[in-house]
């Protein structure tokens, strides 16, 4: 089949190179348009637009589909299918229309649980004991349209988001194959989602990060994993954002800890929280690196400190 590919970021990487390997003929790749990066804020390309021309291929970097010009190069590239992977724009129906056999996209959650722009990091934030990746039909809706396949994935109980997000877009691109060979070999069985089952993943603000210690320490464990590798969960430490890139709930400690303050024991750093008490195992100060709790602990005395 002729296939556009539609995808910005690494977690539509996968797919690609899925695609590339494959016998179908990518005849073009869209991606966003080279954004400032960097200290330097040097126009980069996005992790697609590389590899995409590593292998050759035509690509694609408009900054929306408003203009004639757009549309009448789309339609000219006579694709059978569009493969949507978080490539960054909301398409217009003129542009779903435009392939023969429609639009699909793969999504990082198992939906209809968690639509929208962060399903990675709300199904660790919320507990979720299972996510998944969801190839579906695109329409105008969000993440609304027929589903065509899904691949599960169980949630261990140190995954982070870094952690799924890259199991998930390896999923994807498995379960995209198996999409495209069941297209070929027309036993496709779209399902419809349940809209009373729908919950929503909305996006990330960094307001988010800051650690509230009245909450349990399952739960501020599970936004620790959620927000890791962004925001990234931090609290205030003697006028400073420390950053908590690991942590851990602890069962088996008698010591009890008022809600927010700190008490070290051996190599631990343990906090009170609302319910139990939260290990913090790899932290990071502003202008410095990430750096395991024991180096932590072997450069600062925390033994009383407040957090908040």
């Amino acid at each position: 089949m002729k296939i556009i590919f539609a995808g910005t970021p690494d977690f539509a990487l996968p797919a690609l190179r899925m695609l590339i390997d494959s016998k179908h003929e990518i005849c073009a790749v869209y991606t966003q348009p080279d954004r400032p990066a960097g200290r330097g804020r040097k126009l980069t390309a996005s992790p697609i637009k590389k590899l995409a021309l590593e292998a050759s291929l035509t690509v694609f970097q408009p900054e929306n589909f408003k203009y004639n010009e757009d549309l009448k190069l789309l339609k000219s590239l006579n694709a059978d299918i569009m493969i949507i992977v978080a490539y960054g724009l909301i398409l217009p129906q003129t542009v779903l229309d435009t392939p023969k056999k429609g639009c699909l996209n793969i999504h990082g959650s198992l939906l209809p649980r968690w639509r929208g722009a962060a399903p990675i990091h709300r199904a660790l934030m919320a507990g979720d004991k299972e996510t998944g990746i969801t190839i579906m039909q695109v329409i105008q809706k969000l993440d609304g349209g027929d589903m065509l396949h899904k691949e599960y994935l169980p949630i261990g109980e140190q995954d982070t988001t870094s952690d799924l997000h890259d199991k998930l877009s390896e999923l994807g691109a498995l379960g995209l194959a198996k999409v495209l060979l069941q297209f070929e070999q027309s036993c496709l069985q779209a399902e419809t989602q349940n809209e009373s089952l729908v919950t929503y993943a909305k996006k990330l603000q960094k307001s988010e990060a800051l650690l509230d210690w009245t909450q349990t320490a399952e739960k501020l464990n599970r936004k620790v994993r959620g927000l890791n590798s962004w925001p990234v969960a931090h609290t205030r430490y003697q006028g400073q954002n420390l950053r908590i890139w690991v942590a851990q709930k602890v069962d088996n400690i008698e010591q009890k800890i008022e809600v927010g303050c700190v008490f070290s024991e051996g190599k631990q750093m343990l906090v009170g929280t609302g319910d139990g008490i939260l290990s913090l195992l790899e932290v990071q100060l502003p202008g410095g690196k990430r750096v395991s709790i024991q180096d932590f602990l072997n450069a600062h005395n925390v033994n009383g400190v407040k957090l908040s």
